[in-house]
């Protein structure tokens, strides 16, 4: 992540933690996950990329800043299907995996499209820093601000 980059600090999606590499999007169970995540923000400097509801409170615990970024649901379907179609290198992908499209991201996609919301609230009472991003436009602005590599 480019965030990770310009700081100098690791940085981990944790989609990666979450599904085995090698895979089809195969999820670990949930207690090899938790362990991985819970490692994972033990260390002293960390910038991470996804929700994951459950693991939150722990890793809010630690955190130093949070960022919420949201898109609308025709960018997040249009990403999805590129990447997947396109088999598109990119970041937070697993090592060896094999894409396909599926229909629970489909869905998941369209059960989250208010997510943000409930994370900009979250991040509210968290009292830590934070900041909302609500669209390709000011995501790049952003990165343009901070001076970030895409």
């Amino acid at each position: 992540m480019a965030l990770g980059a310009k700081l100098g600090i690791p940085a981990l999606h944790l989609d990666l933690l979450r599904h085995l590499p090698g895979t089809d999007w195969i999820q670990r169970p949930d207690d090899q996950f938790a362990a991985l995540h819970d490692a994972a923000i033990a260390k002293p400097e960390w910038v991470m990329e996804g929700d994951y509801t459950r693991l939150l409170p722990q890793r809010l615990a630690r955190a130093t800043g949070i960022i919420v970024i949201d898109d609308y649901l025709w960018r997040r379907y249009w990403r999805y299907f590129r990447r997947t179609l396109g088999h598109l290198p990119r970041a937070g992908a697993l090592e060896g995996n094999q894409v396909s499209i599926k229909w629970n991201m489909i869905n998941w996609l369209w059960h989250t499209r208010n997510a943000a919301q409930s994370s900009r609230q979250r991040a509210r009472h968290s009292r830590l820093p934070h900041l909302f991003i609500r669209n390709q436009r000011e995501m790049q602005t952003l990165y343009h601000a901070w001076g970030l590599n895409v």
